[in-house]
This record gives structure tokens, C-alpha cells and sequence, in this order.
């Protein structure tokens, strides 16, 4: 291997101590952007679903921060590296947003997309649908009132007001208690427990 040489001002010759290009981003990329990486991990863990594909991920991020460090290096690492793996993310879900028109005139072909749920769910909603009902058997009669005309029935507070003869403050505490005691028996907290806003 021959050593790049420079003349000095003397003019005898030493050696060129500027690494190249791809040297100078490799030591950057070491020891600023890899001790990085079990927060990198983590940003993608926590804001990516699929985790299959969380280290291409990181692999894809990593080949971004290094070749834009070959051209300049970046003077705040981290901000780069997060920034850099947020727009990636978000390419990513609007890539995955898109659906080919191939693919939708496969799926009408295929009758893939069914109007009416299967068996299974329509079994899983009708024993949903008897939890509700008797969750809701089991409410005080004005909290039952105030949460199915509010919730099932879709009246606004001053609606309900109105029509159960109570004022809309009132209304909001039967609301408050109905649905904090719902909660309670469909989730098994017992009914004693108060939980802080």
C-alpha cells in the first residue's frame, strides 16, 4: 500500500494525515451513531407494530445516517439518527396505506371482501352483547337510564337532562358512576375501588 505524501513547507515529505472520505464517516458512524442503538431500538420498538420488521429497520436507518455522513457529517448525531428513523417510519406507513388496483380487483375476484361478519364473530358479539345487558341489569336504575340514553342511544347531556327530569350536572355523575361501574364488572375491578383521575 502506497502512503499518500504532502510536502511540507520545507519541503520534504510527510504523511497525508486527512482520512478519506469513507474512513472519516466509518470512525464518525462508530462513535457516534452504533452506542446509540438500544435507544434506537427502543424509539422502534415502541412506535413500530410489526416487530419481524424492526431490525431492517434499524438496518435501513443505519445505511441512511452512513451514506448522508459520507457526503457531510452530520454535526448533532442523535437528533440525525431520530429524525432520520421518525421519516423513515412515516414512509413506511404511508407506503403500506396504498393499495395496488391489482390487488383490490383480486380481493373482488377472490370475494375475499364478505359484507357479513363470520360465524366466530358474530358468536364473539353476541356473547359481548349478553355481557353488556347484564352488566347493565346490574346498575343502579338512574345510572342504567342515564348510560343508555347516553351511550346506546346517543342523547346529549342536555337531552337526557330533559327527559329523566334532572339537571345536566346530575346527568354527568350517573354518567361518571354508570360507566366507572360498567368498567368494573366487565374488567373484574370490584366496585369498592376508586381509581384517580
Amino acid at each position: 500500500m502506497v502512503d499518500r505524501l504532502e510536502i511540507n513547507r520545507e519541503g520534504t515529505d510527510v504523511p497525508d494525515e486527512t482520512p478519506n472520505p469513507a474512513s472519516r464517516a466509518k470512525a464518525w458512524f462508530g462513535r457516534e451513531i452504533l452506542p446509540l442503538e438500544a435507544a434506537l431500538m427502543q424509539y422502534l420498538e415502541h412506535n413500530w407494530r410489526n416487530a419481524s420488521d424492526i431490525t431492517d429497520l434499524r438496518q435501513e436507518i443505519y445505511a441512511r445516517v452512513f451514506s448522508a455522513a459520507m457526503e457531510k457529517i452530520p454535526d448533532r448525531p442523535k437528533q440525525y439518527l431520530f429524525v432520520t428513523a421518525k421519516n423513515l417510519l412515516i414512509n413506511r406507513v404511508r407506503h403500506e396505506q396504498i393499495v395496488p388496483i391489482e390487488a383490490a380487483a383480486d380481493l373482488d375476484m377472490l370475494d375475499a371482501i364478505a359484507d357479513e361478519p363470520g360465524p366466530d364473530r358474530v358468536l364473539m358479539a353476541r356473547d359481548e352483547l349478553r355481557r353488556l345487558r347484564a352488566a347493565l341489569d346490574r346498575l343502579a336504575p338512574r345510572c342504567r337510564e342515564a348510560v343508555t340514553l347516553g351511550r346506546i342511544e346517543g342523547l346529549s347531556r342536555p337531552e337526557i337532562a330533559a327527559r329523566m327530569g334532572i339537571s345536566e350536572i346530575a346527568v354527568s355523575q350517573y354518567l361518571t358512576q354508570g360507566i366507572r361501574a360498567l368498567t368494573d364488572i366487565l374488567y373484574g375491578e370490584p366496585p369498592n375501588v376508586r381509581r384517580k383521575p
